[in-house]
């Protein structure tokens, strides 16, 4: 059908729609001549194609390739072999890893077997938040002694000591404490073990020892506080675990107790992770749910969960009165199903009772649903320095394999809960298996705010450290976490950088590794994909996708192809995207190293820095070489214990060769140019597969109209570690023969500017930046020019005209609609004074945000995501979020070549005359000036995405589990309240089975 578009299942016959838009008498009235607008466009898009045709020189590159293309030759890539090949290289990468961290186990667990615990031990040791600091008197002051620090390219230029490590500590930890020096001795003797691992294995990063005594041993040693993840420590430490947190909101926790409660109940949330599965009731006189999207089920303690879970906590208030029986059956029955039905964590399950007092009957709840057999722990945590129900709280726990605190003050928080860990972790330590952990991704916080972008996402590999003391065994004992932090960047240089996708932005949203590949690849409907990785798979799959770029104001529609196979030794699954037509294929070209040498070392020629074609950063020689120097030392045999891909580096030579002849045909044009009746072109420059860039300016650079764009500072625009440049894809996934034109000129608030103005006496002129792929062979190489197009002298104001287009079903006669997502978004949402469970909001956005620049299929009309608008605003209380936003993008589609209507504006009608522009992605609108166009704010629309957050979609567990073990010591139950009380109330069971 020649008016449907033709871009899959979603495809609507906007023909037909733009016909119903029009009312019939506004059908054959005329008043702009189509014939005179059709011969504006074709003129000016003649025009437009010639200069830019000119001064990109696209159609002596073109030649070029031409030349060349009888000595070509054209390799299909194996996308299967391919990723095997990449799963082996990575396994071995990251079993080198794991040695080191087991290397460090086996001396953290000797030197402890080898210290006697002295409680008068002296000793100095470097304090990380001392060293290097001076009293009054120029002396060093106590633990802070001198301690050489050096920038270090490897850990991006942080002053560091890579011959020692040193010691942090939490701000309420007293750094003299006799366990805390007794740790920090024995620790020592890892310091030769973490320098003998980086030697090994220059690649490693940060090292470290966090104890279970609280405090943090780091190498290499440095000033800046980086501190444990507890969440490491916990994973290392412990199984996945099911958890239902109780909390007691009855008329006597009012005050201090209810902030204490919120408090502890936040921080067990602190402590659970993607393997862990929660959920939060809150009883008084009767049961609920605080979140009742959640009611009756476990849910995953992932980021999103957690931060939910704590804004709805914060609402609590006390009021009636505690019968705690009901909360306990609620949460038993939800653990059992959840266990008889194999979802949530599938290991331990546990049941955290918050509460000031327990003073009914609930003995009959333990013997109906965890007696005998006592499949679940109870932890129990009593709130105030009332000890009067102390006996009977603490009885709930020791009957039931968990432990009791007393939890009196804020400060005492953090400690009481980590208890819990300990009972957790005792049948793990007893049968000393060293599992090892690996995390998800995560933010290095303390590189991002060093600015240190290529070590920003991190995994890290960690394993538990035991007591071998044979008088220990029974209790448990764990003396803490080894790790090593493992930058994903490692494993992306052992992958071609020019077969990767888009990459991650360097700003990341709090829920950043909480999105599932699902909602990546989200045509991935069924989950083929997503479940064959998760389940270790080797195999392949094809799908069409809708790729968004640009932020999200523009979608690529393409066919990939998806090769996978597991990392063995890992939890990882390792996936490689071929897209269909320039990604499946290799251009390599017979070119000798004499020529290309030549070529590359021309001033206008740069290769993509961030990529690797000689792997530079193990010996510290090759460190302060650029990638350009380092091919260049490789190919003249200066370097040559330099280890470089070879056939990158040929792709390399080639593209130099070919591309040569560009440099003297921009100077040539640049020598001869008119500034009168020529002036606008500022900038040439191409790109190509192999990451190679040559430019050169038309113009002095002081006059360049945006002086970010193809710098190291606009990642945007430059061949980066992970992907290619935005104007290089959307070029390269256009048909060859026409230029797609970007609008890159934006104000303050992000709409492309397509005004005329006046500012300062001077016109403003839109900035255009064209892009044209070429052939004879896919994903060749692209070549483009900048230009400043001429504005023209109209004060017609045009952002209105387009407003209105958008918000009318005319304006598609051009587009299809397409459903977006966003999965990362942040919402604002309305703080709530009153008690009770706000609703998980998905905002559905119907606000408009014009992008002319580049419609189509590289492009098209977005409608943004906007937030949530309230009647009622409270700005104070305004907080963002993590949130999905789901939103229409409009793709222009090419077949239609014009179209034509009424806009209506309230009192009036406008109409307007639309033109494709030849050979161009632009659109040449036309419309009268009869009336002005005043549009009200559209509505917004809030869906719920309780589904989604409900959702046990299929994942990968550990695979061990340490529940219980026989010889655990179960009566170490913790609590100050008397062992007669505890030993006399734990007969009651018995004689209850007795009856």
């Amino acid at each position: 059908m020649a008016g449907a578009c033709r871009m899959g299942p979603w495809a609507v016959p906007w023909m037909m729609l733009c016909l119903l838009c029009l009312p019939p008498w506004a059908r054959a009235q005329t008043k702009i001549p189509l014939e005179t607008v059709k011969s504006w466009a074709d003129a000016f898009g003649g025009e437009l194609y010639s200069i830019v045709t000119k001064y990109s020189g696209s159609l002596l590159l073109q030649k070029k390739y031409k030349d060349v293309e009888p000595t070509l030759k054209i390799k299909e890539v194996d996308g299967l072999e391919l990723v095997k090949k990449f799963s082996e290289q990575m396994e071995s990468m990251l079993r080198r890893k794991v040695e080191a961290v087991e290397r460090l186990v086996e001396a953290a667990e000797d030197a402890d077997l080898n210290h006697e615990y002295n409680s008068s031990l002296e000793f100095d040791y470097y304090n990380s938040l001392l060293i290097n600091d001076k009293d009054e008197n120029d002396n060093y002051v106590e633990l802070g002694d001198e301690f050489i620090l050096e920038p270090n390219e490897h850990f991006n230029n942080l002053l560091v000591n890579t011959t020692y490590s040193d010691i942090q500590l939490p701000t309420n930890v007293y750094n003299k404490d006799p366990a805390i020096l007794n740790g920090v001795y024995m620790s020592e003797a890892l310091n030769p073990i973490f320098v003998d691992n980086f030697e090994r294995d220059p690649t490693l990063t940060w090292q470290y020892f966090g104890s279970s005594t609280g405090f943090f041993r780091l190498y290499p040693g440095k000033t800046v506080e980086m501190g444990f993840a507890l969440s490491v420590y916990i994973q290392a430490a412990t199984s996945p675990k099911d958890i239902v947190i109780i909390v007691d909101v009855s008329g006597s926790m009012k005050g201090l107790r209810m902030t204490i409660a919120k408090h502890t109940i936040v921080t067990i949330l602190d402590t659970l992770g993607e393997n862990d599965f929660v959920n939060i009731i809150a009883y008084n006189d009767y049961v609920h749910f605080i979140e009742p999207c959640f009611k009756g089920i476990l849910v995953q303690a992932d980021r999103d969960n957690r931060e939910h879970f704590k804004q709805l906590v914060e609402e609590l208030q006390a009021k009636g009165v505690g019968t705690v029986s009901k909360a306990l059956t609620e949460s038993f029955k939800i653990l059992r199903e959840f266990r008889d039905a194999g979802q949530g964590g599938l290991c331990n399950q546990a049941i955290m009772l918050i509460t000031d007092g327990a003073v009914e009957d609930y003995e009959a709840v333990f013997e109906k649903y965890n007696w005998p057999d006592r499949k679940v722990r109870v932890f129990t945590y009593l709130i105030g320095r009332e000890v009067t129900f102390a006996p009977n709280v603490k009885w709930i726990a020791c009957n039931n394999k968990g432990y009791y605190t007393q939890i009196s003050t804020l400060a005492d928080v953090q400690e009481n809960v980590m208890e819990y860990l300990h009972v957790l972790s005792r049948p793990m330590v007893i049968n000393h298996d060293h599992d090892i952990i690996w995390t998800e991704a995560y933010m290095d916080s303390a590189l991002f705010a060093s600015q240190a972008q290529s070590l920003l996402l991190m995994t890290t590999v960690a394993m538990p450290v035991f007591s071998k003391k044979n008088e220990t065994r029974s209790h448990g004992i764990l003396l803490g976490v080894v790790g090593s932090d493992v930058p994903l960047r490692e494993l992306l240089k052992l992958a071609p950088r020019y077969k990767y996708k888009e990459g991650k932005k360097l700003k990341p949203k709090p829920n950043y590794n909480s999105v599932d590949l699902s909602e990546v690849e989200w045509e991935d409907r069924d989950e083929i994909l997503r479940s064959a990785m998760i389940n270790g798979e080797t195999g392949y799959l094809s799908m069409d996708v809708k790729v968004p770029v640009d932020k999200g104001k523009r979608v690529l529609f393409l066919t990939n192809d998806y090769f996978f196979t597991d990392i063995s030794g890992t939890p990882f699954s390792l996936g490689v995207v071929l897209s269909r037509g320039h990604g499946e294929y290799i251009l390599l070209g017979n070119t000798s190293v004499e020529e290309g040498l030549h070529d590359l070392l021309q001033p206008d020629l740069s290769l993509a820095n961030e990529w690797i074609y000689c792997i530079t950063d193990i010996d510290p020689d090759h460190r302060k070489l650029s990638q350009l120097e380092a091919v260049i030392r490789f190919l003249t045999g200066e370097e040559p214990d330099l280890e470089c891909d070879e056939e990158l580096v040929q792709e390399v030579l080639f593209d130099a060769v070919v591309t040569a002849p560009m440099e003297a045909y921009w100077t040539t044009l640049a020598l001869n140019m008119s500034l009168d009746t020529e002036a606008g072109i500022e900038m040439a420059f191409l790109g190509t597969r192999a990451g190679l860039m040559r430019s050169a300016l038309y113009v002095g650079s002081e006059k360049i109209s945006n002086k970010k764009f193809l710098t190291q500072k606009d990642k945007e625009s430059i061949f980066t570690m992970d992907h290619f440049p935005l104007w290089y894809r959307r070029a390269a996934e256009h048909p060859p023969g026409s230029f797609i034109y970007s609008i890159v000129s934006e104000d303050e608030s992000g709409n492309p500017n397509l005004n005329t103005e006046q500012t300062e006496g001077k016109r403003i002129k839109p900035l255009f930046t064209p892009h044209i792929p070429h052939g004879p062979h896919p994903d060749t190489f692209i070549a483009a020019s900048r230009l400043v197009g001429s504005a023209g002298t109209s004060d017609m104001s045009v952002p209105w005209v387009l407003h209105c287009l958008l918000l009318t079903a005319c304006l598609l006669c051009f587009a299809c609609r397409v459903t977006m997502y966003d999965y990362q978004a942040m919402c604002k949402v309305p703080y709530h004074h009153h008690s009770g469970a706000r609703p998980l909001l998905s905002v559905r956005s119907l606000s408009m945000l014009p992008s002319l620049a580049g419609l189509p299929p590289a492009g098209q009309l977005q409608q943004s995501p906007k937030h949530l608008r309230r009647s009622h605003r409270h700005k104070k209380h305004d907080t963002l979020q993590p949130c999905d936003t789901e939103y229409p993008v409009f793709v222009y589609e090419p077949a239609i070549k014009e179209t034509n209507g009424l806009i209506d504006c309230g009192d009036c009608q406008k109409m307007f005359v639309a033109q494709q522009i030849i050979s161009s992605n632009l659109l040449l609108l036309v419309t009268d000036t009869v009336c002005d166009c005043i549009l009200n704010s559209p509505a917004h629309n809030a869906s719920v995405k309780c589904e989604r957050m409900r959702s046990q979609k299929l994942r990968r567990r550990p695979d061990s589990c340490h529940a219980f073990h026989p010889e655990e010591n179960a009566q170490d139950c913790g609590g100050a309240a008397g062992l007669s009380v505890c030993a006399a109330l734990l007969l009651l069971p018995l004689v209850l089975l007795l009856r």
